[in-house]
């Protein structure tokens, strides 16, 4: 079974960077791939690397449609909270039954 290589995180600082140096090149290129494939050795990430960041700013730019990375955080934040609301909700029903339980316990004893 093959596992997925970690993929290293990058500061935002570079990302930013990468995808400026990129913008400021594309008259320099018939398109946007070959400033990609010029771009990227020069700063030492494979072409698809920058390619995916190029395309994630253009989302949190709004100049492409999709989830942008505050998106995603809130996203990622409220799936967290429900997650933990379960558990509370699972702890809570267990101690509900617990407590009529004894109630009931108490009742038929007396």
């Amino acid at each position: 079974m093959h596992s997925k290589k970690p993929t290293p995180k990058y500061s935002p600082e570079v990302r930013e960077r990468a995808v400026r140096l990129v913008q400021e090149h594309c008259g320099d290129y018939p398109s946007l791939w070959a400033v990609i494939e010029s771009m990227a050795p020069k700063i030492g990430r494979v072409p698809q690397t920058l390619h995916e960041w190029m395309r994630k700013h253009e989302i949190d730019t709004g100049l492409r449609d999709g989830v942008t990375r505050d998106e995603r955080e809130r996203i990622k934040a409220l799936e967290r909270e429900v997650k933990e609301l379960r558990k509370a909700n699972e702890i809570l029903k267990l101690a509900s039954a617990f407590f009529a339980r004894a109630e009931l316990d108490r009742r038929l004893k007396s």
